[in-house]
């Protein structure tokens, strides 16, 4: 989708320069829009690839984190560094049940 995007504005571009002398002075900074959303559409063919690349390389690396654990060795904390602080107490906070009150 990024390669027909950059493509229609390469070729607008082009049109657009083609025709520069017949476009009226006030309508020249189209020919400055197609060249920003040329630049951006590169951009764009560059970036996309290098966050898919990236993005893999980091679940790759989170999947190795909690491999251990999924053999049936446990950490003792996850590999997000997350701890709970659940203490086991059955007792309903007033803000787990908004709108009813905790009191008998």
């Amino acid at each position: 989708m990024t390669l027909a995007i950059t493509v229609g504005w390469v070729l607008a571009l082009v049109v657009v320069l083609s025709v520069r002398s017949a476009l009226p002075p006030d309508a020249r900074w189209w020919i400055w829009t197609c060249a920003c959303g040329t630049v951006m559409g590169l951009f764009g063919l560059w970036y996309v690839p290098f966050l898919k690349r990236r993005r893999a390389r980091i679940a790759a690396e989170r999947a190795a984190l909690t491999e251990p654990q999924a053999s049936g060795a446990q950490l003792s904390e996850p590999a997000s560094g997350y701890v709970s602080r659940d203490n086991g107490s059955k007792t309903v906070s007033s803000t787990d049940t908004p709108g009813k009150s905790t009191r008998s």
